[in-house]
């Protein structure tokens, strides 16, 4: 079953085809809810000044950024029901094996962060002048806690794609599935700690160098300049911390990977003879395969045998030691893994050098910094793109580790035209959403936060019946006491 596709005769099969289309809708749909899990954190952080300081600043800034939240929140929403289509009619081999096992995570995702999630959000987005400070403050909490959760369950079902663990398997062939035997087994396999911990801390990087992004842009102009310069301050703070976590944290993901998925690792670094003695790191090159070498490559000797073993003369398993059809593709691999750690690294320099110029109150005078921080939203993005990219590539030619390979786990009675056509509807479809997405974000950034002096100088713990009463009365008294018509008209004359 294969599609030529133009003048160069260049066939993709079925296998091919619904990989890309998978990659292609997973990848535009990952822009979104790491943004939201770190924009989500930033917002109770930026609630929790108001209600300690009762500084109106703290508010509207809350308030603009949550617009902000709401939209990326609705794009996430809606490009992420797409993939729940094509496990069924792109992947049915793999949907009917990992059904039972994935069928409990979703749940509890659906359950447990969906719903908690967008109940709240209505509350968080409208609940302004409608609930009191304190359940406002809760909403916010709720949320930020929702989208954790939600990536809590996305990340435990991928996980065990990666190192299966608690189940067994029912079945052969392609009716066979694996049915769940231990499901704290499940959840806590050897993988889903790690990864999970990364996955938040590079949204939580994301999250920030989107806000730092916009409030440079915001300096630059010399717009809401002590919104922008107390929005930049705490977004700075937050991604400082968890661009330095994400390292360490990183390197206990890299060791428990050597141990777990040591073909991957090997990928990762263009390791292809394991040799005898210490293992190189390389810092840059270009993997070959024919040679077997990486070419103009610059390593530390010993680094990477020390990274994984603690000692820098104990070899690291090559990709000699992997069945050559069971190897993942290098090139992807070396690339996105080595492009995810140099944008991590440059993170780190630019946020601990401007919190060092923040604590010498001579930051915001370095346009020249102001100006990478508005451009290194991009590579926020792109590090947890390819990121992802690399663990995905780096288990090929699984879907399932050492149970199910990728391109026995496409549907049976799918033609590869079918896939091509939905390709370019999607593509086209997702060029129209993000020219969308970026229309609605320019016009909320470009009209800026609410003016400060408009909002009201103290902030009422009323409840729902005295809000909706002060609501419909502008006039001021109650309409759940009495009051007198002609007294409120004398004292109209006299004034």
């Amino acid at each position: 079953m294969g599609v030529t596709i133009g003048l160069s005769a260049m066939t993709f099969d079925v296998v091919t085809l619904s990989r890309l289309q998978f990659a292609l809708t997973i990848m535009f749909h990952y822009l979104f809810p790491p943004l939201t899990i770190g924009l989500g954190i930033l917002l109770v952080v930026m609630e929790g000044m108001y209600l300690k300081t009762k500084d109106n600043l703290y508010e509207a800034m809350t308030k603009f950024w949550t617009k902000i939240f709401a939209v990326n929140f609705a794009m996430g929403v809606a490009t992420g029901i797409v993939m729940e289509f094509e496990f069924g009619t792109n992947w049915a081999v793999y949907s009917r094996f990992v059904g039972d096992v994935f069928g409990s995570a979703l749940a509890a995702e659906g359950i447990f962060a969906f719903f908690l999630e967008s109940g709240f959000l209505a509350v968080l987005v409208f609940g302004w002048d409608r609930v009191s400070p304190r359940m406002h403050f809760f909403s916010t909490c709720m949320v930020a806690l929702g989208s954790i959760f939600s990536s809590i369950w996305i990340v435990v079902a991928n996980s065990w794609q990666q190192t299966p663990a608690g189940f067994h398997i029912v079945g052969e062939g392609i009716n066979a599935r694996a049915e769940i035997t231990n499901f704290w087994a499940m959840v806590f396999n050897p993988s889903s700690a790690h990864r999970l911990g990364h996955v938040l801390l590079g949204a939580f990087v994301l999250g920030a160098f989107f806000v730092l992004s916009i409030s440079a842009f915001y300096i630059l102009r010399k717009k809401y300049i002590n919104f922008a310069q107390r929005s930049f301050a705490i977004a700075l703070v937050f991604g400082t911390i968890s661009s330095c976590a994400i390292l360490i944290s990183g390197d206990f993901q890299a060791k428990k990977v050597a141990f777990t998925q040591p073909a991957k690792l090997a990928a990762f670094e263009g390791h292809f003879v394991t040799g005898t003695t210490g293992t190189p790191l390389y810092l840059f090159g270009i993997p070959d395969g024919a040679t077997r070498s990486v070419n103009f490559g610059v390593a530390v000797p010993g680094l990477l045998s020390w990274l994984v073993h603690g000692d820098s003369q104990v070899p690291v398993d090559g990709l000699d030691k992997v069945p050559i059809d069971e190897r993942p593709p290098v090139a992807i691999s070396f690339f996105s893994y080595h492009l995810m750690i140099i944008i991590g690294m440059f993170l780190i320099v630019l946020s601990v050098t401007a919190l060092y110029l923040l604590v010498r109150k001579s930051l915001f005078e370095k346009r020249w910094l102001m100006w990478t921080f508005v451009i290194a939203v991009v590579g926020a993005f792109l590090a947890n793109e390819v990121g992802w990219v690399a663990a995905e590539v780096g288990r090929q030619p699984w879907i399932v580790y050492k149970l199910l390979k990728t391109t026995d786990a496409v549907s049976q009675s799918l033609a590869a035209g079918q896939v091509l056509t939905s390709i370019i509807m999607f593509t086209i479809i997702y060029l129209l959403l993000f020219a969308v997405w970026v229309y609605v974000l320019n016009s909320k950034i470009q009209h800026g936060p609410e003016d400060i002096s408009a909002l009201p100088t103290s902030t009422s713990s009323a409840g729902l019946i005295e809000t909706a009463a002060r609501l419909a009365n502008p006039a001021g008294y109650s309409l759940t006491t009495a009051h007198d018509p002609d007294s409120e008209n004398n004292n109209k004359e006299k004034s």
